[in-house]
């Protein structure tokens, strides 16, 4: 097996907006001589936005997922209440309880919004104020106002709370609230990131990759994604990745590539599962295991990776790594093809099958697409 390189980073646009940069994604070659490979799409780091529901332990969490690598890079969706577990309301007189939060995990946000208020304005408490920004912020138990929003983060991040500080740099940074301002979205990024937010850190190695807020500084932003991939965060994980994979603000080192595409893969980051599939199946920075490769391409392709989905096409028609089962193979050709990402080695084995076979596997494809 060799590896073809296309395009890895590209542009980021979810809460931020990044320019285009330079990088590559491998690929499985299984490419017969004369048959012209097709380049893998682009994909591209990802902003973390703020999620809808903190935690109840003190520093309530305030990221979400993506999009990103990739999985690839659009708006984040809108929040979601997050669903409700039948645990009982605890009880009022326990002091280790926070009732506010509590009423909030448990979808009770008129609950949530009425003691975190008393909270906030009776005791000045500062994750009550966090709170209410998110309840603003997400229209939970009230109407959406981002300028109550960004009036209770800002409370709360003056008083030095770091969730509320990434919560109103990414305010600012996307214009809620207010006018659009990146330099002090920058400056709340870094002050959370100081406190500990891999959130913040990651967005902030954003903005000094992306070259606008602050000349681009690769260096900076490699140290940045380095503090967030330490913290476990999955996307600056794979962002870091891609820096050891071209250099880019580090030095080539394919082991410590295959490492973090590893760690992200592990936390389910659908870009780093199958880039790291690509790193077992060739060998490259890790020790070579086809059989370990093709059980994450299964895994990527059913969570609808294009790319997944073409290798392990690719995989199941020459027979490495798995034995061939062309049917089954073709099949998801067909479902990688038909969200863009053709093949024309595929295309031309799909010829080769008799009517009955092909049209078994357009069935199959037909069937997960859901089409009838």
């Amino acid at each position: 097996m060799t590896i073809l390189r296309a395009g890895l980073l590209a542009s980021c646009c979810a809460v931020l907006t990044l320019a285009q940069a330079d990088g590559a994604r491998a690929q499985i070659s299984l490419t017969p001589p004369g048959v012209q490979q097709q380049p893998a799409p682009k994909a591209a780091p990802k902003a973390v936005a703020p999620k809808a529901a903190p935690k109840a332990a003190p520093q309530a969490a305030a990221t979400a997922k993506q999009a990103a690598p990739a999985k690839k890079a659009a708006p984040p969706p809108a929040a979601k209440a997050p669903a409700q577990p039948a645990a009982t309301a605890p009880a009022p007189d326990d002091p280790n309880v926070d009732l506010a939060y509590g009423a909030y995990q448990r979808g009770k946000y008129g609950e949530a919004l009425r003691i975190a208020t008393a909270r906030a304005n009776d005791k000045g408490d500062v994750r009550a104020m966090t709170l209410l920004g998110e309840l603003y912020a997400n229209g939970f138990g009230t109407n959406r106002d981002d300028a109550k929003a960004a009036l209770w983060y800002k409370a709360a991040a003056d008083r030095g709370d770091r969730e509320a500080m990434f919560a109103l740099a990414m305010f600012r940074i996307a214009g809620r609230g207010g006018p659009p301002d990146r330099g002090e979205g920058a400056k709340l990024l870094a002050s959370s990131a100081k406190l500990g937010k891999a959130a913040a850190a990651y967005n902030l190695g954003l903005l000094y990759l992306e070259g606008q807020t602050f000349p681009q500084d690769l260096k900076r932003a490699a140290e940045l994604f380095r503090q967030a991939a330490d913290a476990g965060s999955p996307e600056a994980q794979y962002a870091l990745a891609t820096f050891y994979k071209e250099g880019r603000g580090v030095e080539k080192n394919p082991v410590e590539t295959a490492k973090l595409l590893k760690a992200a893969a592990t936390a389910d980051y659908l870009d780093a599962e199958v880039e790291y599939a690509i790193a077992l199946f060739n060998g490259t920075g890790t020790q070579k295991d086809e059989a370990a490769a093709v059980q994450l391409l299964w895994r990527a392709s059913r969570q609808g990776s294009p790319i997944a989905q073409n290798r392990l096409a690719r995989v199941l028609v020459v027979g490495i790594g798995a034995p061939i089962d062309k049917i089954e193979g073709l099949k998801w050709h067909l479902i990688a093809k038909s969200k863009g990402n053709g093949d024309l080695m595929l295309d031309a084995e799909l010829d080769k099958l008799s009517p009955e076979d092909r049209a078994k596997a357009e069935a199959g494809a037909r069937r997960w697409l859901g089409r009838k």
